[in-house]
């Protein structure tokens, strides 16, 4: 019989990003069943324009194509951007914002490997902050577009005269609630608006438990740990329970938080990025409880409905320091190196 130690086999990159995608799917799936086949031309448009700067990017740094094009990284966050873009926002916003993706937050600091900063979160927060209006343009959960005419409406801006744009575009849950809680209306009112369903936002709760179904995928095949996300959703709902404990009427609970917005999405498919998070166990924990409390800092008091990208991009600032801090000691020596 051979002796230990073994020696396992290394996973390649582009396996990594296939069973990441496949985790995406049951989310995907959901989104188009939910807010139509606008969510898959957002993913075209998204991919393509991936595709197209990082083969831009590797031709400029004298990089040979097939092998960095075929390692999936570039689908992986086109679809992140994707199912994370309002499904009937105008083409050109996935556009700009893979630019920044993966121009900017990936080959300017080196690529794959060198970011310091989620290129998907990056892409996201430039385009929240610099288009608002465009980014809130959220499609109307089963609205009443057609394949077809959704498709013309992401491209040219038009709808069919039958439709007015109140019918086919609606505030996220997240949006919703807080605009109402600005304007004065009491929290139990806001609730019983109509984008919200049994427990978060009609529709969107299906989204959520699809992207936690992937999520659970991937941990069963041990493409990640369970730290991270177990500690960021567990931060959130326990903050969530405890402020609205202490004042119902302004605060809410931890299910619409949990299942709205980009929790699940974020929880198991950006916090558990490894290049851009901490490498130790003890490490994963405080990064996702930081994102989970940030998260739901910037919900509750902050100008944007949801935080997801701030809370990640923040954290990703405080990696390094988590990583020299939680490292382990060397085997033989009391302390961790320096």
């Amino acid at each position: 019989m051979p002796t230990s130690p073994y020696l396992a086999k290394p996973t390649r990159v582009s396996h990594i990003m296939l069973t990441v995608i496949a985790a995406l799917l049951p989310g995907l799936l959901v989104s188009v069943y939910v807010f139509g086949a606008g969510v898959l031309l957002q993913l075209v448009l998204a991919s393509l324009a991936c595709l197209g700067f990082e083969a831009a990017m590797l031709r400029a740094r004298g990089l040979p194509l097939r092998p960095f094009l075929a390692d999936g990284s570039a689908w992986v966050t086109a679809w992140l951007l994707a199912l994370s873009f309002p499904p009937l926002g105008p083409w050109w916003l996935l556009v700009v914002a893979s630019f920044f993706a993966i121009v900017v937050a990936k080959h300017l600091y080196g690529g794959l490997g060198n970011n310091p900063f989620n290129p998907a979160m990056v892409g996201f927060a430039v385009m929240i902050i610099s288009f608002p209006a465009q980014m809130s343009q959220w499609a109307a959960p089963y609205g009443s577009l057609s394949a077809w005419e959704q498709v013309v409406h992401i491209l040219t801006r038009q709808l069919p005269e039958r439709v007015a744009l109140d019918a086919v575009s609606a505030a996220t849950p997240l949006d919703y609630l807080k605009t109402r809680l600005s304007a004065g209306q009491g929290l139990d009112d806001a609730l019983h608006g109509p984008v919200f369903g049994y427990l978060a936002g009609a529709g969107a709760e299906w989204v959520a438990a699809a992207f936690a179904l992937g999520g659970l995928y991937l941990l069963a095949r041990r493409l990640l740990s369970w730290h991270a996300p177990v500690a960021m959703l567990t931060t959130l709902a326990v903050v969530a329970a405890l402020f609205h404990a202490l004042d119902p009427t302004r605060f809410v609970g931890a299910p619409l938080h949990l299942l709205a917005g980009a929790s699940m999405l974020g929880a198991w498919f950006i916090v558990t990025d490894p290049v851009t998070g901490p490498v130790t166990p003890r490490g994963k924990l405080l990064f996702g409880a930081g994102v989970g409390l940030l998260l739901w800092v910037i919900r509750s008091f902050g100008s944007f409905p949801d935080g997801m990208a701030f809370a990640i991009l923040l954290m990703n600032i405080a990696v390094p320091l988590i990583d020299r801090y939680t490292q382990p000691p060397v085997f033989g020596h009391d302390k961790a190196a320096p």
